[in-house]
């Protein structure tokens, strides 16, 4: 039986820290196994192991679930299944559905949650993986958020000396000539874009500075294909900076993770390179927050 096996599998999210562990993706479904060796010696509770899978598979499901699609995604034999859904019943992490006969996430699962995200600290989470950045670009990491039409700074992790010194100070900055901004921008619904640029307007700072409606529209449409959004010294002259949004639950964009740096040290040669690190941290910054990636 499916219960008697040596392994179990079960579905996970997995996020690459390594960017050669993880190729092109930065979030997919993997299969985890649980030798179920170290649960015998204590080293997991494996009846918990197998309750929260099916937790799992409940909650990433877009519709009730019958007990043989549930024992089938779970890999266990249908009477451990319902004895395990039995009792996350009693307790009101699921239900069981009569209308559609199918089982469905409980009110206790969304109470839970909703105490996540009454208890989660953007900074917080986002704070180990800014160092983490840091290390592997070694550039300055800011962490942004959009608050009446600017991004507001909220955390920053120094770099090398050299590059602290070419990267100025900031608390706050407009959304259509910076980074952080543009990654905001694009995952606004267009009212809110049109809102905001008619708030603020599109003041050229620079050369090089997006000082018209239709040139950022394009840039948010290529800033939504490609995963981050580029500074390309469009605030100030000589500095470049590269950033990917942090999505929050209902994957609406909550913040931005950036990089910055002169452009003597963010050539165009590392551009690409760079911009796969921030949008895997911003990623992983979503996952850990609870967000949703859209799509």
């Amino acid at each position: 039986m499916k219960a008697q096996a040596q392994t179990r599998t079960a579905t996970r999210r997995i996020i690459h820290d390594n960017p050669q562990d993880g190729a092109a993706a930065i979030i997919k479904t993997a299969v985890v196994k649980t030798d179920d060796a170290k649960a015998e010696r204590g080293q997991v509770v494996q009846s918990l192991c197998r309750a929260l899978s099916i937790l799992t598979i409940l909650g990433e499901a877009d519709s009730p679930l019958s007990l043989t699609e549930i024992a089938d995604l779970a890999d266990l034999s249908p009477s451990t299944t319902h004895r395990l859904l039995t009792t996350l019943q009693y307790e009101r992490y699921v239900r069981f559905d009569q209308s559609a006969r199918g089982w469905v996430v409980g009110v206790q699962a969304y109470m839970t949650g909703t105490n996540f995200l009454k208890t989660r600290n953007l900074v917080d989470v986002a704070r180990p993986r800014m160092r983490r950045l840091m290390e592997e670009s070694s550039e300055i990491v800011n962490l942004a958020v959009e608050e009446n039409g600017e991004a507001i700074y909220l955390a920053r992790v120094g770099g090398p000396r050299v590059a602290q010194a070419a990267v100025p100070q900031a608390e706050r900055t407009l959304l259509h000539c910076s980074a952080v901004g543009k990654a905001l921008l694009a995952g606004m619904p267009e009212t809110k874009v049109q809102a905001i640029v008619t708030q603020r307007g599109m003041h050229q700072f620079t050369r090089s500075t997006l000082s018209s409606l239709p040139a950022l529209h394009r840039d948010l449409t290529l800033i939504r294909n490609r995963g981050y959004a580029l500074d390309q010294e469009e605030r100030v002259s000589g500095l470049r900076c590269i950033a990917a949004p942090i999505f929050d639950e209902n994957a609406r964009v909550m913040g931005a993770l950036s990089v910055s740096g002169s452009t003597r040290r963010m050539e165009d040669a590392r551009v690409l390179a760079l911009g796969e690190m921030v949008k895997r941290a911003a990623a992983a910054v979503t996952m850990e927050i609870g967000g949703r990636i859209p799509g």
